[in-house]
């Protein structure tokens, strides 16, 4: 099997399976006082220094989570009920039109619960946010919550997440920042660099395992909690994955130490697939091509293939790859990010993800082509 999908999961780094494995046969509860209790809280907060220097943030602002969806859903709800709950509540919501449905759905749910004014930010034809929209945007009254994608994770296309800062730190009133990072790959987090308020992780998404995620949370900023309960200093209840966060932990110190190595060897194979398609189909899209983006992320389109056919004979080919549309209960819906970049339905039904990983080679790339020719020309031989 050829696996192309990384930024949906990424295969467990062997250095987090083996922290999981140590994590494992420690056992203990980390709340419990104990010898087992206290070796399970040094793994935990082990794992927070080493998330935390992934991010750019102070171990103290690490929130440990169930994964990147309670990660942006802490970070808005508990944004705004831990504002409201300090007297100075969040009246209005900025939510850019490409961000990832959990974002999107939160925010609705917000909107229409508790009566914060919620906004969509445009992006132009590349996927990007035009910094003059979002100032004049912000000319308004009361506090605010902006909710930025930092890479998006169909496109890979990245966010001027400073410029945009400087941005929000220029006009009048409370604006507060909150950055989905989730699918943030190999470009680098930088949260207090950022200035960000609130930023979110996931584990599966760096080599870590499924399940565990991080909410980067700036001392001071208001946050209330999903539920009540005093693990992780009162701000996320329940007992802590112990595993999971050890693994996450190890993931982060792992993919710092390969950063540059790996970055480079997954942009040289999207290069090269990308001049391949070019040989190929000529009338391809390649979405966000001039804009920087992931270097291991390539979201395209050959108008002639239908992206739900393409995706089934790949997979019948032994070749793992995703949509850029939203698939649910057999029915296939255009893409809301390509949409907001103004793509024409038609051409966003045909969008297709690829994302390599560290372990993929150009012998990988060289049979999709050979599957993606096969295609075209059962296509053109049937037209």
């Amino acid at each position: 099997m050829i696996y192309l999908d990384h930024n949906a999961t990424s295969p467990l780094r062997p250095e987090a399976r083996a922290a999981m494995e140590r994590a494992f046969a420690a056992g203990g509860n980390p709340s419990s006082v104990h010898a087992a209790g206290r070796a399970a809280r040094k793994l935990v907060e082990d794992a927070r220094e080493q998330v935390a220097a992934f991010a750019g943030a102070k171990p103290s602002e690490v929130i440990f989570t169930s994964g990147g969806a309670e990660s942006n859903a802490l970070a808005l709800r508990g944004a705004i009920a831990g504002a409201a709950d300090s007297g100075h509540a969040i009246t209005r919501l900025l939510v850019v039109a490409t961000a990832h449905e959990s974002v999107r759905a939160v925010a609705k749910a917000l909107a229409e619960e508790s009566g914060v004014q919620l906004l969509e930010i445009p992006v132009n034809e590349n996927g990007r946010i035009e910094p003059d929209h979002l100032h004049e945007m912000l000319t308004g009254s009361g506090r605010t919550l902006v909710s930025l994608i930092f890479a998006n994770n169909e496109t890979g296309v990245i966010e001027d997440v400073a410029q945009l800062k400087k941005i929000l730190n220029g006009v009048p009133g409370d604006v507060l920042l909150h950055v989905d990072a989730v699918s943030c790959g190999y470009s680098p987090v930088r949260f207090s660099a950022w200035d960000a308020d609130y930023l979110s992780l996931s584990a599966h998404k760096i080599g870590g395992p499924q399940g565990v995620g991080a909410l980067i949370a700036k001392d001071g900023a208001p946050l209330a909690a999903l539920f009540n309960g005093a693990q992780e200093r009162g701000r996320r209840a329940g007992t802590e994955n112990v595993s999971g966060i050890a693994g996450f932990g190890a993931a982060a110190r792992a993919l710092q130490a390969r950063f540059d190595e790996e970055r480079e060897h997954c942009a040289l194979l999207r290069r090269y697939f990308e001049s391949e398609l070019r040989g190929l189909a000529p009338n391809a899209t390649i979405f966000g091509e001039h804009e920087i983006r992931q270097p291991h992320v390539s979201c395209f389109a050959i108008p002639q293939l239908r992206a739900e056919n393409t995706l089934m004979a790949l997979d019948l080919d032994g070749i793992c790859v995703s949509s850029g549309a939203a698939c649910s209960s057999g029915k296939v819906s255009p893409s809301h990010v390509l949409k907001a970049m103004g793509v024409d339905e038609a051409l966003s039904r045909c969008a297709l993800r690829l994302s390599f990983g560290p372990d993929n080679s150009l012998m990988d790339v060289d049979a999709l082509m050979t599957s993606l020719k096969r295609l075209i020309g059962r296509k053109l031989a049937v037209a």
